[in-house]
């Protein structure tokens, strides 16, 4: 099934430097909230309140263990993101060719 969120509602989710922050931590190792609260300068409901919004977003996914929830990546997300990025990249590579073919042409003599 395809991931239900679109690819700018993820950038969207981001574009917040302290939830990026909170998503780094996520990619680098599953964490719990406590876990990801140290060292940030939010508290850890703050934290849940971001991790709410990364995981509407399609960015996280929580995993009950015990009486905590476990925060990982959900690759679904981040292949949204780079399809979306990809799509663009390829038009954006096309439009430079389509460019620099015509300058190309503009300076050979006929």
């Amino acid at each position: 099934m395809a991931h239900p969120y679109s690819a700018l509602d993820s950038f969207t989710a981001l574009g917040d430097p302290t939830r990026r922050a909170i998503f780094e931590r996520v990619a680098a190792r599953p964490s719990a909230v406590a876990d990801l609260a140290r060292g940030l300068p939010v508290s850890r409901p703050a934290v849940s309140q971001h991790l709410r919004v990364l995981k509407e977003a399609g960015l996280v996914s929580a995993t009950p263990h015990g009486t905590r929830r476990i925060y990982r990546l959900d690759p679904r997300g981040i292949a949204a993101m780079r399809n979306w990025l990809d799509a663009h990249w390829s038009a954006a590579l096309d439009a430079f060719k389509d460019f620099a073919d015509e300058q190309t042409d503009q300076e050979t003599p006929p």
